[in-house]
């Protein structure tokens, strides 16, 4: 079947039944009677010293349903030449990824410098994360790609696999292009910030 054949099955399986959220993962890398070999908030302060950029992923609204989907991510990534292909993560209790898989399409809006409270809003859960946010539809998957960004990148999923309490998208890229003056919107230890020349 293929990879592009095993995710289409997905999206589909996933498009006949209702969105619910997955469990959390019971997840243990040490015996129950020794301590963790690293705590959450050290992970997360190392970590936080690899700058990253910030996109929001989002995707149509299918039918029936309310409106578009997304959310903030900078677990985003290139990831093939041949074919083109793109990955990001997506926290496997996520209530946004079900609605982006069943749509089986996505777009990545790489958020530019002064885009950060645009990404704020997109990073809340319930609320309406389009309200007043200007868009139009990615050529090909008709996602939407948000004013302002630095650049886009239209997908297909391609692929999803388990990464621990996260999971890996796979996009096959269908379209994509960049506003080539746009500076990129970054985040390091816990707070966005812009490139600068030295």
């Amino acid at each position: 079947m293929g990879h592009a054949g095993a995710a289409a099955a997905a999206v589909r399986y996933l498009g006949a039944r209702p969105v619910e959220a997955l469990p959390r993962p019971e997840l243990r890398c040490v015996r129950e009677d020794e301590p963790p070999p690293v705590g959450h908030g050290e992970f997360r302060r190392v970590l936080g010293s690899f700058a990253t950029g910030v996109t929001v992923i989002t995707a149509p609204g299918a039918e029936g349903a309310d409106g578009p989907a997304g959310f903030a991510c900078q677990s985003f990534s290139s990831l093939s030449l041949e074919p083109p292909l793109v990955c990001f993560l997506v926290g496997r209790t996520s209530t946004t990824w079900p609605r982006i898989a069943r749509a089986g399409v996505f777009c990545v809006n790489v958020l530019g410098a002064g885009q950060d409270e645009l990404c704020r809003a997109f990073a809340v859960s319930g609320a309406d994360k389009f309200a007043g946010v200007a868009y139009d539809p990615a050529p090909v998957s008709g996602s939407p790609r948000l004013a302002g960004a630095a650049a886009w990148i239209d997908c297909a999923v391609h692929a999803v696999h388990t990464g621990g309490d996260h999971l890996i998208v796979v996009g096959r890229v269908a379209a994509l292009g960049a506003d080539g003056t746009t500076e990129p919107l970054l985040f390091h230890r816990g707070r966005f910030a812009r490139l600068r020349d030295h």
